[in-house]
């Protein structure tokens, strides 16, 4: 059970994203992000508040791995190390490979070349929590950062160029087709928008190498097939923006998900064209997007609360489910 700092610090994380998305819905979403950024202080507190929670309440429940947050932090170093350094990326290359032959597609993978510290890119990090690992090397990248560790940035608005540059312990410009990793912890919930989640993940794919990971992490405490609907709409959209999901876990409170870079991008559009269903659409929503207080936006959330099948879980890895859900 969570104490009284815990609730607090939980509470106040909330009230932040819940006043971002009460505003993107008055003034616009570009405008309220725009607003948000600025303010300075809410951005402080958020990250100090972020820190405390993660390091003081959420690690000193680390012996139940279901339900821990922070282990999202584990599962993605722990995946980017079994790709990298034991070279399974070998196995999805040579997927890719058979796959490009097949349907008469070129597929170039002279750039996909790995070594070990491994580049990663964690946005949102706010404390630089991968600074542990030392098979990583961290460029930690915050709105407000907590520590020096982690340089100041809008990842949503940061120029893809030849060059990273940092400077003032800034993020003035990011390096295209530098990194073997890519990290959003926790982050695609905190963005107030489908189109701004949109924007980060093109832009996770710019910064990527060949064969590179764009790993993600989600909170959701509902039962695997609760969203089931809105996480294969985030498959099929990365699909289409040139990802393979390689990787699919569903935690008691969060989705775990792990997205290669293929190295021709109609490789991942050819299973989002043979796998598009009548309901998907290329968007990366969360429920939350659906909890506003107006008429056209119950009607869709109404829309997407259907009944689940037991077809709608042939995505998904059936030995990590409970049976109890396919009742």
């Amino acid at each position: 059970m969570a104490d009284e700092e815990h609730r607090h610090l939980a509470d106040y994380l909330k009230d932040v994203h819940l006043t971002l998305r009460k505003s993107s819905a008055v003034v616009g979403v570009n405008t309220a992000w725009l607003n948000h950024i600025s303010n300075k202080d809410v951005l402080s507190t958020y990250a100090q508040y972020m820190e405390k929670l993660a390091t003081t309440h959420w690690e000193k429940n680390s012996s139940d791995q279901l339900c821990l947050a922070s282990s999202r932090i584990k599962w993605s170093a722990d995946f980017a190390y079994e790709y990298f350094a034991n070279k399974s990326f070998m196995r999805h290359r040579e997927k890719e490979i058979d796959i490009g032959n097949k349907i008469n597609l070129k597929t170039n993978f002279e750039n996909e070349l790995f070594s070990e510290p491994f580049k990663l890119l964690d946005v949102g990090s706010c404390y630089n929590p991968f600074k542990v690992y030392d098979y990583l090397d961290v460029l930690a990248i915050d709105l407000c950062p907590a520590n020096n560790s982690v340089y100041e940035g809008d990842f949503l608005h940061v120029p893809i160029e030849t060059d990273t540059i940092i400077l003032d312990n800034k993020i003035k410009q990011l390096k295209e087709n530098s990194f073997d990793i890519v990290t959003f912890c926790f982050l695609l919930e905190y963005i107030p928008s489908s189109e701004l989640r949109i924007k980060a993940c093109e832009n996770g794919y710019k910064v990527l190498k060949v064969g590179g990971l764009l790993l993600i992490s989600t909170p959701d405490s509902k039962h695997v097939g609760a969203n089931s609907k809105l996480m294969k709409c985030w498959r099929y959209t990365l699909a289409i923006m040139g990802f393979s999901r390689i990787k699919y876990e569903k935690f008691k409170h969060m989705h775990c998900m792990a997205f290669r870079k293929c190295s021709n991008k109609e490789v991942a559009v050819r299973w989002a064209t043979l796998h598009k269903e009548p309901y998907m659409a290329y968007s990366i929503h969360i429920p939350q997007d659906y909890n506003i207080n107006n008429k056209e936006e119950n009607v869709r959330c109404k829309a997407t609360s259907v009944k689940v099948e037991i077809e709608d879980f042939r995505e998904l890895p059936f030995n990590n489910l409970s049976q109890t859900f396919l009742k």
